[in-house]
């Protein structure tokens, strides 16, 4: 298995993978999703709400406010001695008052733990008009994204198929296949048909330009064949800015790893019993 990254920073990650199948890069896509926690709010005491908004609504808008977590502070509710109850060590308190007119945004909720603020100030919840008032008090816990959606560390996380584009010693180099790739990736170079540089992994594996090819009549053939790699992924994955993409994919692989040697542990006891 080969990893390499040609993008890494805070918020966004793309690789490729090679030397896998297509469950195990599922699998990583799956873990990076579900069984990576963070904090989100959970429940909600309104104290006075004379918004345009009910309850539930002004309580659905906070909950999925995404809020910086430092996982080396919190761990998850479900493995906290606390079980679940509410504590310092699976969550945190915040509280909210505001009066109109104006909007009440983000950086309005007041955490308990200054490193526990909203990701992004700006992120309107309710508009209030004068004499209109919202005074709640909340508690964020750790928790998982199988759980609820509030709980994904991710909002862009995916991959696909590396592509292998191969031009046929019948190709003509007539470049209707180059007008009709979306992408760009196609190029004629001195009257023959390449792909352009650093541009093979854009291609979406559409077939735009083998459609393109047959629809010239010259042939029953096309004179360009895309395919895939079945061994070779590119992944994205970027984050809501609760966690850093690093921490994303490294609590994801320990995940796995865990599991992994968890059944195996099992799959042991079964064949020595």
């Amino acid at each position: 298995m080969d990893l390499v990254f040609s993008r890494l920073d805070n918020t966004v990650a793309r690789y490729t993978l090679t030397g896998v199948s297509p469950s195990f890069i599922n699998a990583i896509r799956r873990a990076m999703c579900s069984e990576v926690p963070k904090l989100a709010i959970e429940d909600i005491k309104i104290y006075d709400n004379t918004s345009a908004l009910f309850d539930e609504m002004l309580a659905h808008r906070i909950g999925l406010v995404p809020l910086k977590t430092n996982s080396d502070l919190y761990v998850s509710a479900d493995r906290c001695t606390c079980e679940g109850a509410g504590c310092d060590r699976c969550s945190t308190m915040y509280t909210l008052s505001v009066e109109g007119p104006g909007m009440v945004y983000s950086r309005d909720l007041i955490p308990s733990d200054p490193e526990a603020v909203p990701v992004d100030e700006k992120i309107p919840i309710v508009k209030l008009e004068k004499g209109q008032k919202v005074v709640i008090e909340a508690r964020a816990e750790m928790n998982l994204g199988k759980v609820h959606a509030k709980w994904q560390p991710t909002i862009n996380c995916g991959y696909k198929n590396y592509p292998v584009i191969t031009v046929e010693t019948h190709c003509d180099a007539c470049g209707t296949c180059v007008d009709q790739c979306p992408r760009d990736v196609l190029v004629l170079k001195g009257g023959v048909l390449t792909v352009e540089e650093g541009k093979l992994e854009s291609c979406s594996l559409c077939k735009l330009c083998e459609k393109a090819c047959l629809s010239t009549g010259i042939g029953d053939e096309p004179g360009i064949r895309i395919s895939d790699d079945a061994t070779r992924f590119i992944g994205v994955v970027e984050s809501d800015g609760s966690l850093p993409v690093r921490t994303i994919i490294r609590q994801s692989l320990l995940y796995l790893k865990n599991e992994s040697n968890e059944l195996a542990e099992k799959l042991q006891e079964i064949s020595e019993g």
